[in-house]
């Protein structure tokens, strides 16, 4: 780990200035505690205690930011460790969590190998991480052996077919400029990239932006020495072997086969996802929810104390959008997507503010039994496909 560790010394990725904490909270998943709730505890998550938290391979903190802030705010206790090989990318951190004068966490220079000795927790945040371990299993297996028994884990890791391209220039980049120092790598690098022909598959890939964006992007991206994807497939796989089993995927609308063919009768869950992908074409990472495997896996939104929330989007001008059309556009991926809601749901969407539950929903929406049961469960089921619409008792 010596290069990737001098690299993020160099270049603490992703690049961030602590002084934008005063003006902007950069959410996104996984770990969003909403989305955390939904897919680890069906929306039914407790916050009445404390939460442990394990940030692994935390970097400049985006993760770590985004749940000490939503936790605060909601008033929710919680206890955060940090962990990072990079002192540079952990001093990055630490400034912003001062300008938000955020509380409750631990900075740790370190291994996320290491997170067995501070567990256990209850949710453990790895992002970008694990595909950057000499032996990823073992990072799988470590997290597992952190987790408390009713506990979960919300994780990034990279994905081959959007990154098309990238692969063969890191290891041409790579090869180039081996025993360079990462400043000079960084130089001789983007020489060699203004060389490459537009026809070159990198160039024609519309789904990576890091290297236009910041010197670290460029690196990280491109001039990284140790970066392996995982197909959907094998990064089940993965959680599997270390105890792990799949709860859920922050939009599942990607990973539907029924959007190309049909699936066969006797293909399972991950086979037809994986094949998706394949179709797909355009995920350049995986997030994934998982949670130990002996723990009882609950569907969100099942009962009337549900609180749904949605995510991104105003509940007025979604309801406005229903209620004239039908339908709002979506986009995934750089791909537009009309989805179609029923008209009735407007009622009910219109009143959604991540305090009030099913029950109350319904009964100010002025639907009958039958039409809340035509309309509102396939909204949800519609808007939770895309990721807009998550159920926690956060804010209750």
């Amino acid at each position: 780990m010596s290069d990737v560790k001098a690299q993020y010394e160099a270049y603490p990725y992703p690049e961030r200035n602590p002084e934008d904490e005063k003006k902007r909270l950069i959410t996104g998943s996984p770990s969003h505690p909403l989305e955390l709730d939904h897919h680890l505890y069906g929306g039914q998550r407790d916050w009445t205690g404390k939460t442990r938290i394990l940030v692994a391979g935390g970097g400049t903190g985006d993760a770590l930011i985004q749940l000490a802030q939503i936790l605060t705010s909601a008033g929710k206790k919680h206890e955060i460790i940090y962990i990072d090989l990079s002192e540079a990318s952990r001093k990055i951190a630490e400034a912003r969590v001062r300008v938000r004068g955020l509380r409750n966490i631990t900075f740790v220079t370190g291994s996320l190998l290491d997170a067995p000795d501070y567990g256990p927790f209850d949710y453990i945040d790895c992002c970008g991480v694990l595909h950057h371990l000499p032996d990823p299993q073992e990072g799988f297996n470590a997290l597992a052996a952190a987790l408390a028994p009713e506990g979960g884990i919300g994780l990034m890791v990279y994905a081959p077919y959007g990154r098309s391209g990238v692969y063969p220039l890191q290891e041409a980049f790579g090869t180039l400029t081996k025993e360079l120092p990462p400043k000079e790598q960084l130089v001789r690098a983007k020489a060699m990239f203004e060389a490459l022909p537009d026809s070159h598959p990198f160039k024609l890939n519309p789904n990576l932006v890091d290297h236009k964006q910041s010197d670290a992007g460029f690196y990280d991206l491109l001039l990284h020495s140790q970066d392996r994807p995982f197909k959907f497939d094998q990064l089940v796989a993965a959680l599997n072997s270390a105890g792990l089993a799949l709860a859920g995927v922050p939009q599942p609308y990607l990973y539907d086969l029924s959007r190309f063919a049909p699936r066969p009768d006797s293909m399972d869950d991950v086979e037809a996802m994986a094949l998706a992908e394949k179709l797909d074409g355009t995920m350049k990472s995986h997030v994934v929810y998982a949670r130990p495997s002996g723990a009882v896996q609950r569907q969100a939104g099942q009962d009337d104390r549900s609180i749904p929330h949605l995510k991104g989007v105003s509940g007025a001008a979604v309801a406005k959008a229903v209620a004239a059309k039908g339908q709002i556009p979506v986009t995934l991926n750089g791909v537009k997507h009309v989805v179609k809601i029923p008209k009735q749901a407007a009622a009910v969407l219109a009143g959604v503010d991540g305090r009030r539950d099913l029950a109350t929903l319904k009964a100010g929406s002025g639907l009958d039994g039958l039409a809340w049961a035509s309309a509102w469960p396939e909204a949800s089921r519609k808007l939770e496909q895309f990721g807009l619409l998550l159920y926690s008792r956060l804010l209750a």
